[in-house]
């Protein structure tokens, strides 16, 4: 199976070393990224507290310590921060206990919290869970393997205990060149236009596509990234067994097919208002940069972009309507430290690395931008009534009459100009029945003295 430990820590395959500080990877941090590494000189790569207080774990978690988070992920919920503090001091498999009432209660505690947890220990059976998601071609990811994205760990206490993953490809490496794409559900056709432009473009240049799989943008960047062929990573706040919105139950097994599905929650898990929110702060922790695309002033999407923005990841914007209250919020997120972003090139951009520009931006370029200053002047000077003679074009283009009649035969020749007798005309685009004039150029665009050419 892709994605199990083995070479992904090595630089060649894309490994720490390719998430640079700039991209909020795991040197911004201060952490090493990814399991084996020693906090210190002479001291063991274990479980246990390291000496900056953070979490110290071996290369592979124990299997006692994966049962113990697997655990967690059913007693408590995601991104709390008192539980990351716990978990960092007392461990995995001492917090389990404790939360279950089998050991002293975690400091600061209160009855309520663990009579809660207790309730929930009831039907608790994490080795059924982890065969539930195995049976589902699936794994439980935990913080000391290799495939633990390492940027996660910029979370801090809000760090997942673990990840529950569907899919064949390593979660670390697809993480290492991702960009989040995120909007409002109730989107325009212009959100889901954009967001799925967005999503076909990074794909085609090797960028990940992550979104959370919902109505709207989240959907229209998932399937325009599958419709390149490219590469996408559903975050859910539900379990990776539970298709929500259900109306995307076809279009989330697509995603586990071709790509891969992520959640916090354990199988058989709902999701709830409260895990939509803290779903999006794995969003912006797993990616480079975060784009938003369509987003009114309370949506989840700019709760993502703004946790982008905290953990110094690039947050992004696309601009619509001033008249749209779909717009509103990303134009008040673009008047802030967002950058604003129109197409794939301009975030693989700001996002990628040395030598990933955009193409320089220009407008369409028509005959007439070809000719020399000079040719142009005298095509300038004839008259949009009637034609002129050679003196009288000599005389407004500021040319000797020798070099304006050598000017418009060369006109002649582009099929700019037509001579009857003495006088000279602007040639006429097309003949009465629409067709191109022989040997005339078959887009004009020009406008000369009043006549479009």
């Amino acid at each position: 199976m892709a994605g199990t430990p083995g070479t992904a820590g090595t630089p060649e395959a894309g490994g720490p070393e390719a998430y640079g500080p700039e991209a909020g990877g795991p040197e911004a941090s201060g952490q090493a990224d990814g399991p084996g590494q020693a906090d210190g000189p002479g001291q063991a790569d274990g479980p246990g507290p390291g000496p900056d207080g953070s979490e110290r774990v071996a290369a592979a978690a124990p299997e006692e310590e994966r049962l113990a988070r697997a655990a967690l992920t059913r007693l408590v919920e995601p991104g709390d921060e008192t539980v990351g503090r716990w978990l960092r001091e007392l461990g995995p498999v001492a917090l389990r206990r404790a939360l279950c009432g089998a050991g002293k209660p975690p400091p600061g505690a209160s009855e309520e919290r663990l009579a809660g947890c207790r309730l929930r220990a009831e039907r608790l059976d994490p080795a059924a869970d982890l065969a539930t998601v195995a049976a589902r071609g699936g794994r439980f990811v935990c913080p000391g393997d290799l495939e633990w994205p390492g940027q996660l760990d910029d979370l801090g206490d809000a760090r997942p205990v673990g990840l529950w993953v569907r899919g064949r490809p390593s979660l670390r490496m697809w993480a290492l060149r991702s960009v989040a794409v995120v909007g409002a559900r109730a989107c325009s056709d212009y959100g889901a236009h954009v967001a799925a432009t967005l999503g076909a473009g990074l794909a085609e240049r090797g960028w990940v596509v992550v979104s959370g799989a919902a109505h709207g943008v989240d959907g229209a960047a998932h399937r325009g990234a599958l419709a390149a062929a490219g590469a996408t990573v559903a975050v859910l706040a539900s379990g990776v067994d539970v298709p929500y919105p259900r109306g995307h139950a076809e279009l989330i097994e697509r995603i586990a097919e071709q790509g891969l599905l992520l959640g916090e929650l354990p199988p058989g898990a709902h999701p709830t208002r409260g895990r939509f929110v803290l779903r999006n702060r794995v969003i912006a922790a797993l990616t480079r940069g975060t784009v938003v695309v369509e987003a009114q002033y309370r949506s989840g999407s700019l709760v993502t972009a703004r946790r982008a923005l905290k953990l110094g990841r690039h947050t992004m914007g696309v601009p619509g309507p001033v008249t749209s209250g779909l717009s509103a919020g990303v134009h008040e997120l673009l008047r802030g430290e967002a950058v604003l972003v129109t197409d794939a090139d301009e975030v693989a951009e700001l996002v990628g690395g040395i030598g990933d520009l955009a193409p320089a931006r220009q407008g369409p370029l028509v005959e007439r931008d070809l000719l020399d200053p000079v040719t142009a002047r005298v095509l300038e000077a004839l008259s949009a009534q009637g034609g002129s003679d050679g003196r009288e074009v000599a005389r407004d283009s500021g040319t000797s009459c020798e070099e304006a009649l050598s000017r418009l035969y060369e006109l002649l020749a582009l099929g700019f100009v037509e001579r009857h007798g003495d006088r000279w005309e602007l040639a006429r685009p097309a003949h009465r029945n629409g067709a191109t004039r022989r040997g005339g150029p078959q887009i004009w665009g020009n406008r000369v003295k009043g006549l479009r050419r």
